[in-house]
């Protein structure tokens, strides 16, 4: 097989068009979210309200960035038949009539139309991130995510690694941004870096800028597994497929420049995702070769990926986005994405006589892209700007005995290559124990770590993330909020006192902004508007998970044509459908069984022993 191309047409080619009926059911759901709200049924009508907002979202909400105009855009490399059982390192062939979709290097693509992506140029400085930070987002203390615990903000941080990154910032030309006199900040001016150019973009051009991003757009674990075959190669142990760990720890390299831990957003959280992770994928190994005993040491690898890599989604999709959007429908029809309204039992049976999405999950289905290249967007980027949920203080404590304290840490220690001495100075069990037994906080204003507010990353640059991240939105386009809600099919605050019912909340934005709603940053209305019960963040970002989140599965070839047996193996599907994050950090942390089993969720918050 040298040109599989011809053979396997790609879905985007197939434009994603609506009967009348569904058009009519489309139309019914988006009145009724209007005038109901999604979250005030009951939850059947609730589910049924969620897929016509879906379709809707399907049908105008995903826009090609990857057919612009471009010069020395990425290639894939040449075809190798064993491409068809695994995930290539850079993320190419994944669909094989269109082998560079999602690949490394490949460009963000939108949910809004391109026309509406232009950078907020004429204001971008207005009104002054570093005001909106100071006066709308400043935690004074934590306000918690109480149904929570915070393995939700280092699973988020632990999958961001996966899915998307704009590459290194120039360092020249940045932004600089004023400050008040009674502005404390250490070391004027406040600069933030400018986000690298797409170097693929044609020097003159009449369209929005696009941007590239260095990670593959699967969810193919690459923060685990790496972007390059250089990076898989140190990784790896090259004997029974497993992953090479040093005292316990995946390896660091010597060379600086190659070290992930000098990287912007390393931190704990981060660190004790991936190591877990990498014991889970090492597990999978030993099980596949007691199964199967003459496969080499790279089959081996390839195969336990492939499974790891699909247990990271499933935990992301049943269990980790129903613990931050703790609404019965939400959750249910977040684990439809991946067992159908049939359920898990159920669907098992159906499974064999129906491929359907809504009716036996994503999984197994056929691979569709709606019409559209696949590509992670600017706005889901922004969505996912939620470092809210990080705490500012952690007090350590041992699974095995929590009545005394193993030290209290700001999370300003926990960052950089300080968080690899905590790794290896405390047990991973005790790490994770303590994530367990703590809230995360909630997006919202008033909200944000206040140690991110004067950060130093590893290379010394200090840092406001507030403010960074209202700048970027407005750089890369995203439009703000009155504007991105009439995108999402929203209805539209006609006042500020109509954005939040925190009056207090209200007043302030009147103030920031002037008095003008339309200027109101997306982050800043998606942090003030209240939110459907049980969710830590908007129900604006949820629009983009209601598409996103089923797109990165409907996609994904392995998770629909190529969920299989033969790709899989009995046993990766078995081992897929009996595992779950409680299972997961059972099997890796013992001392942890107790709490785990205490909950249907590992995302929920832990109960500590009494004392």
């Amino acid at each position: 097989m040298t040109d599989p191309g011809p053979t396997h047409p790609s879905s985007a080619d197939r434009p994603f068009h609506l009967n009348v009926l569904w058009r009519a059911y489309d139309a019914l759901a988006t009145g009724v979210d209007h005038k109901l709200g999604w979250d005030k049924l009951p939850k059947l009508m609730g589910l049924f309200d969620l897929v016509g907002i879906r379709n809707v979202l399907r049908e105008h909400n995903l826009h090609d960035t990857s057919r612009q105009p471009s010069v020395g855009a990425v290639e894939a490399p040449e075809w190798d038949p064993a491409f068809e059982k695994q995930r290539t390192v850079d993320g190419s062939w994944n669909d094989l009539a269109n082998p560079t979709m999602g690949m490394a290097g490949t460009r963000f693509g939108r949910n809004v139309p391109i026309e509406h992506s232009w950078p907020d140029t004429d204001r971008m400085l207005e009104p002054n991130p570093r005001t909106i930070s100071r006066r709308l987002m400043t935690r004074e203390e934590l306000i918690p995510a109480s149904a929570g615990n915070a393995l939700i903000a280092a699973w988020l941080q632990f999958m961001i690694h996966d899915w998307f990154r704009h590459g290194t910032s120039p360092t020249d030309d940045p932004w600089v941004l004023e400050l008040d006199p009674d502005d404390d900040w250490p070391e004027p001016p406040l600069q933030v870096f400018r986000t690298p150019p797409d170097p693929t973009s044609p020097p003159s051009s009449d369209l929005p800028p696009t941007y590239v991003n260095t990670n593959t757009h699967w969810w193919d674990g690459s923060q685990i597994y790496g972007n390059s075959g250089a990076e898989q190669d140190f990784l790896r142990e090259h004997e029974g497929g497993r992953m090479q760990l040093v005292d316990g720890l995946p390896p660091i390299p010597d060379d600086p420049a190659s070290n992930p831990t000098l990287l912007p957003g390393f931190w704990l959280g981060l660190g004790m995702m991936q190591t877990l992770f990498v014991h889970e994928h090492n597990s999978i190994a030993t099980m596949l070769a007691g199964a199967n005993p003459s496969w080499d040491d790279e089959k081996l690898f390839q195969r336990a990926r492939v499974i790891n890599c699909a247990l990271l989604a499933k935990i992301h999709t049943i269990e980790w986005t129903p613990a931050v959007t703790a609404h019965p429908t939400a959750a249910a029809g977040l684990h439809a994405n991946w067992y159908g309204l049939a359920g898990q039992k159920l669907g098992h049976v159906l499974d064999r006589f129906v491929h359907d999405e809504i009716v036996t999950g994503i999984p197994g289905t056929h691979t569709d892209h709606y019409g559209v290249p696949y590509a992670l967007t600017e706005e889901f980027v922004a969505v996912y700007r939620m470092h809210p949920l990080i705490p500012d203080s952690f007090d350590f404590r041992a699974a095995a005995d929590d009545s005394a304290t193993l030290g209290a840490r700001e999370f300003d220690t926990l960052t950089g290559p300080a968080a690899v001495d905590v790794l290896r100075a405390q047990q991973l069990g005790d790490l994770l124990y303590t994530f367990g037994t703590m809230n995360p906080g909630v997006v919202c204003l008033h909200n944000y770590p206040r140690y991110l507010q004067t950060f130093t990353r590893p290379d010394g640059q200090l840092m406001d993330m507030a403010s960074l991240d209202v700048l970027r939105c407005r750089e890369l386009g995203v439009p703000r909020y009155t504007a991105f809600l009439r995108q999402m099919h929203k209805p539209v605050p006609e006042s500020f006192a109509d954005l939040t019912s925190n009056q207090a909340w209200a007043r302030e934005l009147e103030e920031v902004y002037d008095g003008d709603l339309d200027s109101v940053d997306l982050l800043s209305g998606m942090y003030a508007e209240d939110r459907p019960e049980g969710f830590a963040f908007s129900d604006t970002a949820f629009r983009i998970f209601i598409l996103m989140a089923s797109r990165r599965l409907n996609s994904d070839r392995f998770f629909t044509d190529s969920f299989t047996e033969e790709v899989y193996t009995a046993e990766g599907l078995a081992w897929l459908d009996e595992n779950t994050m409680g299972s997961v950090l059972k099997r890796h942390c013992p001392s942890l069984a107790p709490y785990v089993d205490a909950t249907d969720n590992a995302f929920a918050l832990w109960k500590r022993p009494a004392h």
